[in-house]
């Protein structure tokens, strides 16, 4: 089923969920699955609370929860760079079910390269130790998807944003996954994605980040749906993310008190 069709959430939502196996490669429980309703089927990824490892740093809420939050944020700026992604019971209690994305091999978003300056339609994200005490430049492409990838992980605070979390597929879209750690009161941006840092926001995401601002507000349309997911506090911090990027009019800069990259970066 194409992510887009928007038949994806109510099939995640009330079809029969059936568990395949396990993604090994996840911290936390992750299982493949497939749901079928009404003559249609799809595979997804369903992770349960009950396999949630707890967090000191992320003590409210759910890792399914701010996954669901991360996808209703993505749904509201209608770039859609979040697949399908709904809360609900499984075999193995509630837990958060999302679509599985088939991603396009050769699709080129990251690089290591030679020198101190990336080169045109790259940009650059900082040296890297690559062994035998050589580094090289970790480049990320000058790509309007993760621009706009950059803008939902700063409107949502995203603490883990690393290369195996963007998934390029054959029709030429992209979608970034595993948004369990996100939405934090506190400053935790870490991301790959610093190669437009304190460079001026595009029109395009000055319209959405207006369009957010007005959906957060109390009362409004998306604070309403995120309600059930984060709490107040978060709600309100990711209102006051906005507004402060609309106030600056720039993409935001390490804060310089948390690792500004995840570990490890892929």
């Amino acid at each position: 089923m194409n992510a887009a069709d928007p038949a994806a959430a109510v099939l995640l939502a009330e079809g029969e969920l059936t568990v395949r196996g396990r993604i090994r490669e996840a911290s936390n429980a992750a299982l493949y699955c497939t749901v079928t309703h009404e003559g249609r089927e799809a595979a997804c990824v369903y992770k349960p609370v009950a396999g949630e490892r707890p967090l000191w740093d992320f003590p409210d809420g759910t890792l399914a929860g701010r996954e669901v939050a991360a996808y209703e944020v993505s749904r509201a700026t209608g770039w859609n760079l979040v697949p399908p992604t709904v809360l609900r019971d499984g075999p193995y209690g509630e837990g958060m079910c999302q679509l599985w994305i088939e991603t396009a091999p050769g699709a080129e978003l990251l690089a290591l390269v030679d020198g101190e300056e990336p080169e045109p339609g790259w940009k650059a994200i900082g040296l890297a130790e690559v062994g035998e005490g050589r580094t090289a430049l970790l480049v990320h492409a000058d790509d309007p998807r993760l621009r706009r990838l950059a803008v939902l992980d700063a409107v949502i605070n995203n603490a883990d944003r690393k290369g195996g979390h963007l998934l390029p597929t054959a029709d030429g879209l992209l979608y970034g996954i595993d948004h369990g750690v996100t939405f934090n009161v506190e400053d935790k941006l870490r991301t790959l994605l610093w190669g437009w840092a304190g460079e001026p926001l595009t029109e395009e995401a000055v319209e959405v980040l207006e369009g957010l601002g007005a959906a957060l507000t109390d009362g409004g349309a998306l604070a309403d749906r995120l309600a059930p997911l984060i709490t107040r506090a978060e709600i309100d911090a990711t209102h006051a993310r906005v507004e402060a990027m609309l106030t600056s009019g720039v993409h935001p800069v390490p804060g310089g008190e948390w690792p500004a990259i995840p570990w490890p970066p892929v």
